[in-house]
């Protein structure tokens, strides 16, 4: 009974420590995000990133309390990465597109919220970069559509950057 209650105890205490430094991460990010609409859109994606990296520790730590024997532990983390390997080995495009939103968020020219124009053979597709996600780069067109292309298809075609803005596009999101 008194192990029960010392897990308990290192239960709470692990829940306590995972919300504040969540608290603090999150505030330490908007602090330095300041208040620029594109930084802020970016602190989302760093915020997801930082919630499944800590979500992930506080699982690990859990178990530890609880007893969950760590080569049995290991053995089950190993059966679930090989089976999330072979998955993207089987879907390359998924594997590509979380590839290129990496390098769509960190080295391409164009930024959130640029009016850019995607060439292509058949028809150009115009708008402003609404949103770079793990798999699709959301534009925003001059009637207010959302028009979704996966990352690997927006890295890989031409763009064209547009100095100003269209004015059909002042209507709000």
């Amino acid at each position: 009974m008194e192990h029960l209650k010392l897990q308990i105890i290192e239960t709470a205490v692990a829940i306590g420590i995972y919300i504040l430094i969540k608290i603090l991460l999150y505030k330490y990010i908007n602090t330095l995000v300041g208040n620029s609409i594109s930084s802020r859109k970016r602190s989302k994606i760093v915020k997801k990133g930082i919630n499944l990296t800590t979500i992930t520790l506080f699982l690990i730590i859990l178990l530890s309390i609880w007893g969950v024997n760590q080569s049995e532990l290991a053995v089950f983390i190993g059966s679930v990465l090989t089976v999330i390997g072979i998955a993207l080995f089987a879907q390359w495009s998924i594997l590509s597109n979380v590839t290129s939103g990496i390098i769509l968020f960190f080295s391409h020219s164009a930024q959130l919220d640029d009016w850019i124009t995607i060439m292509d053979k058949e028809y150009d597709i115009e708008g402003r970069i609404s949103d770079i996600g793990l798999f699709f780069v959301t534009l925003k067109s001059k009637e207010n559509d959302s028009i979704e292309i996966p990352n690997s298809v927006f890295l890989y075609k031409m763009i064209k950057k547009k100095k100003v803005i269209p004015e059909e596009s002042s209507s709000p999101e």
